[in-house]
């Protein structure tokens, strides 16, 4: 089922986020993805309040290191970073936000 899911091509990121999801059933891969996140946003919201803008090029570091590791090490799975780029960039915003409100369990 996870070959097919890889090898469709998803019009709307409502049909990809079940995907993404599935591709996050572990706990510590979730929980990495959340402090990733939540420190990408930190960073972003420093450097424009303080003007030290250089801090943006580490947003990337931050953001996806935490998230491979969580893929690599803990989840065992490619990340679909590399196949949805764009969709996987908004699942990582849209699922630390249904973390926040508990529709998704750390």
């Amino acid at each position: 089922m996870i070959i097919l899911a890889m090898a469709e091509r998803y019009q709307t990121f409502r049909e990809f986020y079940p995907f993404y999801l599935s591709e996050h059933e572990n706990r510590p891969n979730r929980w990495l993805h959340f402090v990733g996140t939540g420190s990408v946003l930190g960073i972003f919201i420093f450097a424009l309040l303080s003007g030290q803008l250089i801090y943006l090029w580490c947003l990337p570091l931050v953001g996806y290191g935490f998230a491979w590791v969580g893929h690599f090490f803990f989840e065992k799975n490619k990340p679909a970073t590399f196949q949805y780029p764009f969709y996987s960039l908004i699942g990582d915003f849209v699922m630390f936000k249904d973390m926040l409100i508990g529709r998704v369990k750390f």
